[in-house]
């Protein structure tokens, strides 16, 4: 009777032990993965993750009607879809990521005042693609850097939140939504509450030898969400050090507000 008690305590703990290791695994990159493990049996449905509750979607024959709509320039057959409650700094990098990897173009990019409740954005964004294959590899590409990249850099308490983001070469999607030279490198800092941004913008252009791209404010450019943002390109060094600058006194700043700002994945920058 002891023996067979053991046997289903050893079998129990190897069964909790997977599903833990299922939970939390490790990527190259060094960050947890938080994919949700849900499938929901909808051939719409490509994947979903904790960070900034994003979901990825695709529509393999969009209603041309729906395309009239939207007011498109060009026509497409597949388009894609990531929506998140939480987060657009940090999906519209991993977005440039995917139209790098695929032959795909973003459609649109939107950043609705959201952070369920808090001061910044959500986002949505939109791949149109010939090829159905083609525009789901985006999502999940899309999906992959926001679960294990992107959100390294986003730090925050129950204050508010400091964002960087950096990429050696910029694409379309950073293009698209702030004007950003395709091909150049680029730096994106956002402070909120809005008077951290200002100082953050201040550091990050003392640091390093950086042309600004785009400054929004909550009345100009932010949806009148509390936050600062400001893009800017050049020499790829110059760029990361303005960026790590801004970070660093960001999040001195924000701590003073509450705890000690916290991010939930390793920095990639």
């Amino acid at each position: 009777m002891v023996d067979n008690n053991a046997a289903v305590e050893e079998i129990l703990k190897k069964v909790l032990n997977k599903i833990e290791s299922n939970e939390t695994k490790e990527n190259t990159s060094g960050g947890t993965n938080k994919m949700i493990e849900k499938h929901c049996g909808l051939t719409e449905f490509v994947g979903a993750s904790e960070f900034g509750d994003t979901i990825g979607l695709v529509i393999a024959n969009v209603d041309s009607s729906l395309l009239d709509t939207m007011k498109l320039e060009k026509k497409y057959r597949s388009i894609g879809i990531v929506g998140a409650r939480t987060g657009a700094g940090p999906h519209i990098l991993a977005a440039d990521e995917a139209v790098k990897a695929t032959n795909t173009e973003v459609i649109s990019i939107e950043m609705p005042r959201d952070t369920k409740g808090g001061a910044g954005h959500g986002s949505i964004i939109i791949f149109g693609g010939d090829d159905v294959s083609d525009v789901k590899r985006a999502v999940e590409v899309t999906l992959k850097e926001v679960d294990t990249r992107t959100f390294g850099d986003v730090y925050a308490n129950e204050a508010g939140h400091i964002e960087c983001q950096y990429t050696a070469r910029a694409s379309y999607a950073c293009n698209k939504v702030f004007g950003t030279p395709v091909g150049k490198s680029f730096g994106l800092i956002v402070g909120a509450p809005a008077a951290i941004g200002v100082v953050m913008a201040d550091t990050a252009m003392k640091a390093a030898n950086i042309e600004v791209v785009s400054y929004a404010t909550p009345q100009n450019g932010q949806n009148f969400s509390n936050e600062v943002t400001m893009t800017f390109s050049g020499d790829s060094g110059a760029v990361r050090q303005a960026v790590i600058s801004a970070r660093e006194i960001g999040i001195k700043l924000l701590g003073t507000l509450g705890s000690e700002p916290t991010n939930d994945q390793p920095s990639y920058i």
